[in-house]
């Protein structure tokens, strides 16, 4: 699984003009000794700025390193600093997210302006993955449990990143196999291969599929969005794998992360 946050890249401004020609230039007029001292001094300035500025960049990094307490700004004081960095949680600027509309594991073609009014816990899965998917799946289970009656206020949902196991039976025996379907606001969404891609290139998602027999590879990635569908906190989940390749985290960690969840969650819906 890529491990790596999402990055939404701009439009390509670049250009490339056609090569024509042109008049010879003007011979440029000779400078006197003034205009070469201020042209002097000002790529000393520029030199100069960088030099700071990659000196305090430095410097930064080296302080987070000596204090892994740094607490990202932005977060619910309900979550620990050490849950926050354990989730590489960060706080979004409250943009409007990308609205979709797909299928989930019923058949129900539904949009995510459907779900006004409640939290959204927000993430990518493969119906095939026995990696990283079913883990964040016992986490959402675990997160569901830890809002008790504040659950009823908040939607679980994952888009689905392989598009050679796209139907809505897919997406259905995942749920029931990993127990998501006990969750009763949990919406698995499937559909046409544009419609998917659509979705994953809103949400900066990226997915390498070669081949219906190669390992899907996809961007592991968690949004919280509140119930005005705004885009509030991005964390992204981690596992870790044993000796034989098999995918785990310890039991503590999935706890931890069903409560940092459940208090994202919780702190949009007062």
């Amino acid at each position: 699984m890529l491990q790596t946050r999402p990055t939404r890249k701009p439009a390509d401004m670049s250009t490339s003009p056609k090569a024509t020609e042109t008049p010879a230039a003007a011979p440029a007029p000779r400078r006197g000794p003034g205009a070469l001292v201020i042209v002097a001094l000002a790529v000393v300035v520029l030199i100069s700025a960088a030099l700071v500025g990659y000196a305090v960049h430095l410097r930064s990094q080296q302080l987070a390193n000596q204090n892994p307490l740094l607490r990202p700004s932005g977060t619910p004081s309900s979550i620990s600093t050490s849950l926050a960095n354990e989730m590489s949680l960060s706080a979004l600027p409250g943009r409007a997210a990308p609205n979709f509309t797909l299928t989930d594991q019923s058949g129900r073609t539904m949009s995510l302006a459907d779900f006004k009014g409640r939290a959204v816990v927000l993430e990518f899965m493969d119906p095939h993955c026995i990696d990283i998917c079913p883990l964040v799946s016992q986490e959402f289970i675990d997160a569901y449990h830890n809002l008790g009656a504040r659950a009823q206020r908040v939607v679980f949902m994952a888009i689905n990143v392989n598009q050679y196991h796209a139907s809505v039976q897919a997406m259905a025996t995942f749920s029931v196999a990993h127990r998501l379907n006990t969750i009763p606001s949990w919406h698995f969404f499937t559909g046409p291969t544009p419609a998917l891609a659509a979705a994953w290139q809103a949400y900066g998602i990226q997915v390498s599929a070669p081949n219906p027999r190669a390992d899907i590879l996809h961007t592991s990635v968690m949004y919280v969005i509140d119930p005005q569908g705004r885009e509030r906190f991005i964390a992204s989940p981690q596992v870790d794998h044993s000796g034989t390749g098999k995918a785990f985290l310890p039991a503590a960690t999935i706890t931890d992360w069903g409560h940092g969840i459940a208090d994202l969650a919780q702190s949009l819906t007062h």
